[in-house]
């Protein structure tokens, strides 16, 4: 059995699972409440919203992945998406009869589907690697890549999906057509590194002609490129860049959402946020909150607004990243960064208008500058407001290149609508509980971060560093 039909049998048997219990419970419990009538039709009914919203909730969280990604994340997807089913359901119900219903056969009923999951699961990925091979796969690198980088990717791909990929075959974007048709013939896949659009194409042609499986790590043109649209002016194809981002009815809409959305969640999270301001300032008696400049939109400086999670003397250290284990965070920051709650604080932001709900993470002053004279294409993240959460935080992780946020910015950038926002929105929530999403650097590139801050000061014109000096603190994100 290959491997697509082992998630496919196991994605079959989770909706097979979670529905028949959801439709056994609520034909026993929950219908006679909502469809004292028309009792078999009310059934179909129920049954039919719960699978539609289970399989959204699904295919937001890539909750039938299973093969790619780990069985801890798989299970709390799924939890998330019956969860959310079972209790809209729930609510309708109560809302058809008018009075309370007995919430107990529900929560009953999550708690089988929640361990029907986590042993489907479980048995499917042990199944899967124990029985499937990865693909032997090769990985053809750029020029602009050192031979320590490609080391760096093929470790950090392994580490989690060497049960899909076995790296047996390295090569320069240098090697011959003959070469490189022998080597693809002792392969599946072909994952290709750091190679511009403009060298790429003959191995993407190469490996089509021999029906192999490819990636390839895109340029950033290669994103602005999902902006364009294609227009049928002449018989020649033609694409036109839209700016889709500068929708005026669109940033109308998000400004609305956004203003509805911080109100409610500063109402709702205001106790946690009474809780936690108390234990930062009995720790150390030190200030509850730190401040810091940031760009938004447009290259407009604002006041960014957190609780602080690092000790008031942090800034001896200079400016640098969190590393793991950093001595600069407190036992109360250290608990608020875990959780995001040092985050909370944003909401005013967000309803002040300083940042939306969801955009580019607004990177400090100093980095900013940092990172576009090492990386022009980094000012591009400017063109919409920054965010309380984003695309880069979904899909990447605090650690994460400068580069590579810069690309998941962009691909939110280019591709961003109302859907799209809730859909980080919801993803958001899964990242708060994965452990590796807010993992420090190391502290060998903290180290390479402080050396590349202290060089950038060196570089500023001198009207920069003679002029106001701007609140710096080690708290970065």
């Amino acid at each position: 059995m290959d491997d697509k039909r082992v998630t496919h049998c196991a994605r079959t048997i989770l909706r097979l699972w979670n529905v028949g219990w959801f439709l056994a419970v609520w034909i026993v419990f929950y219908n006679k409440y909502m469809f004292n009538t028309y009792l078999v039709p009310g059934a179909f009914f129920s049954a039919l919203t719960f699978y539609i919203v289970y399989t959204a909730f699904c295919s937001v969280y890539k909750a039938f992945r299973i093969a790619s990604t780990d069985v801890g994340e798989i299970v709390f997807s799924q939890f998330v998406s019956f969860g959310f089913a079972d209790l809209l359901l729930y609510v309708l119900c109560c809302l058809v009869y008018n009075q309370m219903v007995s919430i107990l056969p529900g929560a009953v009923i999550v708690v089988i589907q929640l361990s029907g999951t986590a042993v489907i699961t479980l048995t499917t990925k042990r199944y899967f690697m124990a029985h499937i091979a990865p693909h032997p796969t090769m990985i053809v690198y750029g020029k602009i890549k050192t031979l320590d980088q490609v080391k760096k990717f093929r470790k950090r791909l392994l580490r989690k999906y060497s049960h899909l990929f076995d790296i047996t075959l390295r090569e320069s974007e240098e090697v011959s057509d003959v070469l490189f048709l022998q080597r693809l013939q002792k392969v599946d896949t072909v994952i290709l590194y750091g190679i511009p659009s403009t060298r790429r194409a003959r191995f993407v042609q190469r490996c089509i002609e021999n029906r192999k499986q490819f990636y390839f790590v895109p340029d950033i043109e290669d994103i602005l490129e999902t902006g364009c649209e294609t227009k049928h002016l002449l018989d020649t194809p033609l694409m036109k860049y839209e700016y889709r981002y500068k929708s005026s009815n669109k940033q109308r809409l998000k400004r609305v959402l956004d203003i509805i959305f911080s109100s409610v969640f500063l109402i709702i999270l205001s106790p946690v946020m009474l809780v936690t301001a108390i234990a930062i300032k009995a720790e150390d008696g030190g200030p509850v909150f730190f401040r810091q400049d940031r760009y938004t939109k447009d290259g407009k400086v604002f006041k960014i607004l957190k609780f602080r999670s690092m000790c008031v003397d942090a800034s001896k250290y200079g400016t640098m990243p969190t590393t793991e284990n950093d001595p600069r965070v407190t036992k109360v920051g250290a608990v608020i960064r875990k959780t995001r709650i040092d985050e909370f604080p944003q909401f005013i932001n967000v309803l002040k208008g300083d940042m939306s709900f969801v955009g580019p993470r607004p990177e400090s002053v100093e980095m900013s500058d940092m990172y576009c004279r090492k990386m022009p294409e980094f000012r591009y993240r400017l063109a919409v407001k920054g965010g309380l959460t984003g695309y880069a935080q979904v899909y990447g992780k605090y650690n994460t290149s400068a580069l590579d946020k810069l690309m998941l910015d962009l691909m939110y950038i280019e591709n961003q609508s109302t859907l799209l926002d809730f859909k980080i929105a919801l993803l958001t929530l899964r990242t708060i509980f994965k452990s590796d999403a807010a993992e420090g650097f190391d502290d060998e590139t903290g180290r390479e971060f402080h050396d590349d801050m202290q060089e950038n000061s060196r570089k500023k014109p001198p009207e920069e560093q003679g002029g106001k000096e701007r609140e710096i603190s080690g708290d970065e994100e």
